[in-house]
């Protein structure tokens, strides 16, 4: 595999490589030098033209712990403020010998046309509101930790279904290992053509959640609504909000999960996403783990 473009790209046998790997890999983050030796060398240039913090800081800790040597190219103080293309940015970098491309761009789609103008490896860290196959990576690698499986496991991935890439690529890599998932939602953030998708839909959280392994809350996407999706904060909080009484409705073993940023107190109680259930900070040091196993595989054995 040369690129990582979509949760599609992993088959299964990929897909657990990749997750054992990045379990190897994080022995290396309890060592006094949380360094090796692996991709001395190697360029890796981190281009994202959306903001972004927890992406942009893991991918660019794990090049780092794996001793790439790590550009961070910001659109702001670029040519591209100057109306510089796609396409001539690619051909630039190309030109400076990039080895990998970690690219986030709020155009779906984007990063599939760099990879056909970079001889290096391209790795989508979100198109708009396409894909982000990483996030869904970390995601199933902290399933896998907490609970010890993935395959039968049920999984409610609750919230702005309609906007999220994290969305599409976890439905895809979790149905590809094995797992059920439903999604739940008000119809107005559901996507036209969701019966398509490998989930099951329902608009009622309450009567999932007592068969739910895992309950992934999303953020909702206030930027990307220009109408009205739902009558108001509070009204979206009481009918899809996970608060403490609705986690008591949970199984024993369940755990909560956010991609994160969160909207505290709208998707998510803040006692919620604070408690021993919630994985959200272990899903933020996991992916650096994940993605320094997923530019191990696609930079390691080159050359």
């Amino acid at each position: 595999m040369q690129h990582l473009l979509s949760a599609d790209d992993l088959s299964a046998a990929t897909a657990t490589e990749v997750l054992d790997t990045a379990g190897e890999l994080a022995n290396v983050t309890g060592r006094e030098v949380k360094k090796l030796p692996t991709l001395r060398g190697r360029t890796v240039v981190n281009l994202f033209y959306e903001d972004s913090t927890r992406t942009r800081i893991s991918f660019e800790a794990a090049a780092k712990r794996l001793s790439a040597d790590v550009i961070t190219f910001s659109v702001k103080g670029s040519s591209v403020a100057k109306g510089e293309s796609l396409k001539d940015t690619a051909l630039t970098l190309q030109a400076m010998g990039a080895d990998a491309v970690v690219v986030r761009h709020g155009a779906s789609g984007a990063p599939h046309r760099l990879a056909g103008w970079l001889d290096g490896s391209v790795i989508n860290a979100g198109d708009g509101t396409h894909e982000h196959p990483t996030q869904a990576l970390l995601d199933a690698y902290t399933m896998r930790a907490r609970l010890g499986r993935l395959a039968g496991l049920k999984v409610a991935i609750v919230g702005d279904v309609l906007h999220s890439r994290v969305a599409r690529s976890n439905v895809r890599l979790l149905h590809t290992l094995g797992a059920d998932v439903t999604l739940v939602a008000p119809p107005t953030l559901l996507p036209v053509g969701v019966s398509a998708w490998p989930a099951t839909t329902s608009y009622d959280l309450d009567a999932v959640l007592p068969d739910s392994d895992v309950v992934m809350m999303l953020r909702v996407q206030r930027e990307r609504m220009g109408d009205s999706y739902f009558p108001s904060v509070r009204e979206y909080a009481r009918r899809y909000g996970l608060d403490a009484p609705r986690v008591r409705r949970l199984p024993e073993h369940a755990i909560v999960m956010h991609p994160g940023p969160m909207n505290r107190g709208m998707e998510i109680a803040p006692e919620v996403a604070d408690s021993p259930r919630s994985t959200i900070t272990e899903q933020v040091a996991n992916g650096v783990s994940v993605r320094m196993a997923v530019l191990y595989l696609l930079l390691g054995g080159k050359g």
